[in-house]
């Protein structure tokens, strides 16, 4: 990461911190993630998400990319092809939007990013029809967004931006816990999935606490 220009950048080798972060994360928390699914869901978003994130940072290793706009198509593209049920899609979604939203350059703006994570949210709430309130990643995705789109504008150093959207994203990961989901499997249980943090919006928590980590 560098801020030698007027507008904070962020670089090629950031992003690549960013994934690492997050394979580590995902490892680690798995269990976790398959212990929220298992109440509410198929008991395998935890190894589905694992085996993802230890696939994209083996794709990346293989051939690391030059720009953070192919850092994150192959990401997402990864995720697309080695994860099953919805969370493989939606991440890679997720992903490739941001991806093709941003410049072919070795250098993105903080402005950029956080207009690259709207068009991840865009993406996934048109692929999986979700909205906030409906217990699904979105419910930390979107106020994660916002967040760093807010602290953007305030013009906010990157790593006081981030701390910002994984606040917001864990926030909004523990606001799951009383409500009754609205779609995917868990919805099929209607008011017994009350109660239960979401283990989208937990993934999804963890991706935005390694891109904290990985602004230092």
């Amino acid at each position: 990461m560098t801020t030698a220009h007027e507008e904070p950048l962020v670089d090629t080798p950031f992003f690549l911190a960013w994934i690492e972060e997050m394979a580590t994360a995902v490892q680690v928390e798995r269990d976790r993630l398959t212990e929220l699914d298992a109440a509410i869901g198929d008991a395998d978003h935890g190894a589905n998400v694992d085996r993802g994130f230890t696939a994209v940072r083996q794709a990346l290793a293989d051939g690391p990319p030059e720009t953070p706009r192919a850092v994150l198509v192959l990401a997402g593209s990864t995720l697309i092809r080695k994860v099953g049920g919805a969370s493989g899609p939606l991440y890679g979604t997720a992903f490739r939007q941001m991806g093709r939203t941003l410049r072919d350059a070795p250098e993105v703006t903080l402005a950029e990013l956080a207009v690259a994570f709207d068009a991840a949210l865009a993406g996934v709430q048109k692929l999986g029809g979700a909205a906030e309130g409906d217990k699904t990643m979105v419910d930390a995705l979107a106020p994660a967004v916002r967040a760093l789109a807010r602290a953007v504008q305030d013009g906010s150093k990157p790593e006081d931006a981030m701390a910002a959207a994984a606040e917001a994203a864990a926030e909004g990961a523990r606001a799951t816990v009383p409500l009754q989901a609205r779609k995917g499997r868990a919805s099929y249980l209607g008011p017994r999935s009350i109660g239960h943090e979401d283990p989208g919006a937990a993934s999804t928590a963890l991706i935005f606490a390694a891109l904290r980590k990985a602004a230092g």
